[in-house]
């Protein structure tokens, strides 16, 4: 690996070490600062996919009165594009509340700093209980279909 690509590698790393940061301390300024002005965020609802104006709006009650979500980081891998200027990244994280979560996304430089354009933030489910974890969620599914309107 050269020097560029290490230097690239480094920085994303303490971009999203400082992207979590912010979470945890409820920074709002901070933590949305580290988005692409187009960025996503992803959450673990199926119907989650949040703009950036609407994630901001999603969370400031929450960022308001001081309480933000921890994540931290176990093992994280970045890959970077032939050209440096787009990278990926996939991150075991632990909260808390739901234990073992996954990370992942996609940054792109502009100018000199890495943006977060895209961020999904999932449960990974063993293989062993995948079969009940699915039934689960599709019975939930189909109760909320036999709701009336």
């Amino acid at each position: 690996m050269d020097a560029a690509t290490t230097t690239h590698i480094a920085n994303i790393h303490s971009v999203l070490n400082g992207f979590h940061e912010a979470a945890a301390n409820a920074d709002a300024e901070r933590y949305f600062g580290y988005f692409h002005q187009d960025g996503v965020f992803l959450g673990t609802d199926k119907n989650e996919r949040w703009s950036l104006e609407a994630f901001k709006a999603f969370a400031e009650p929450y960022f308001s009165k001081g309480k933000g979500w921890t994540y931290i980081s176990k093992e994280r891998n970045v890959s970077l594009s032939p050209d440096g200027k787009t990278a990926w990244f996939d991150e075991q994280l632990h909260n808390d509340k739901y234990g073992n979560t996954r990370g992942s996304g996609v940054l792109i430089q502009q100018g000199t700093q890495w943006k977060i354009t895209q961020y999904v933030l999932s449960f990974p489910i063993p293989n062993e209980v995948a079969k009940d974890a699915i039934k689960l969620i599709q019975d939930f599914e189909r109760s909320l279909s036999k709701l009336p309107n």
